[in-house]
């Protein structure tokens, strides 16, 4: 369930766009103006103001909110406007080529996405960038890691809720095989079942582990791999049983202790608003026994907290 805060009685693109251009005009920018219409609108509004205002004002809209905001306020607005197909594109093109190579960002995204959003931002890398993910995965990502990832983005899973009982068991005594019954692990077979099985599917076979082994399927990868390897199998495990436990973990992570991870802070928050913030909200209060916009309220500041904060709605 979304978080986003849409007004009862929009105004148009049209205006919306008349509206920006005189908070962008004078001396310094009406910052509070500027988020007070871009985080109260959907992807579609987002597209529709942005076609506006470039028929409008012959400029793109993106580039005049770049020069207009800084800092992290920039980065996370700029983010987004796209939308969420390009967004996804454009985060996991600078994890894995930008000034900064980031492979666990390109693996969160990657790996707790659906078949068919993978499909669609595919499609859309290669036509942003004019390469295609799989050649990038090959040159950042290496061994296992890079594997799963490959097969991860290349298989076609289904997205349904029935399950194959019949291969359950089998699966689960396929992974018991290939890890913690075995001396070493048998990453191929996890590679295989993880690349392969839907959601719905994996999940169970994780309920199946349990009650077989009386050890979670969570513990034995923890156990059997590591690094980034191992954060990507957790990924899509994790993101087949309780996508907003993950969120919420992994927005705790990106808080706690001296400093704050900004650049996880904006992806999770601006990737998720729109599918299923209130869940992850909900998760978070739960763990943590604190609202997860309390915990953004005092981990960031000034129009930053004010344009997370909008995004997040009413606090659970």
């Amino acid at each position: 369930m979304a978080s986003l805060s849409v007004p009862p009685v929009l105004t148009s693109p049209h205006d919306d766009a008349i509206q920006l251009y005189k908070a962008f005009k004078g001396f310094g920018c009406d910052k509070a103006a500027v988020i007070n219409i871009v985080a109260h609108r959907d992807a579609t509004q987002r597209a529709l103001i942005q076609q506006e205002y470039r028929s409008m004002y012959s400029e793109e809209l993106n580039k005049r909110l770049s020069k207009e905001l800084s800092g992290n306020l920039e980065k996370a607005v700029l983010l987004w406007m796209y939308d969420p197909a390009g967004r996804d594109a454009m985060i996991v093109r600078n994890a894995l080529s930008g000034d900064i190579v980031d492979p666990k960002a390109a693996t969160e995204v990657i790996c707790s996405r659906t078949p068919s959003q993978i499909q669609y931002f595919k499609q859309l890398y290669h036509s942003m960038f004019d390469v295609y993910l799989e050649q990038d995965i090959e040159f950042v990502a290496f061994e296992d890691h890079k594997k799963l990832l490959l097969a991860y983005v290349s298989t076609m899973r289904y997205e349904g809720p029935e399950v194959d009982r019949a291969s359950l068991e089998h699966d689960a005594k396929a992974l018991f095989k290939a890890g913690e019954k075995k001396l070493g692990t048998d990453e191929n077979t996890f590679i295989r079942i993880f690349s392969e099985r839907s959601r719905t599917h994996l999940a169970a076979v994780s309920a199946a582990y349990h009650s077989m082994y009386g050890n979670s399927l969570k513990k034995a990868v923890k156990s059997e791999t590591s690094g980034l390897f191992e954060f990507a199998l957790l990924t899509i495990l994790q993101c087949a049983e309780t996508p907003a436990k993950y969120f919420a973990k992994e927005l705790h992570k990106a808080m706690k202790g001296l400093g704050t991870d900004d650049t996880t802070l904006i992806r999770i928050l601006v990737t998720r608003t729109e599918i299923d913030m209130e869940y992850i909200k909900a998760e978070y209060q739960k763990k943590h026994k604190r609202s997860l916009n309390d915990a953004v309220h005092s981990e960031t500041s000034g129009d930053y907290r004010t344009f997370l904060l909008s995004l997040l709605g009413t606090a659970r």
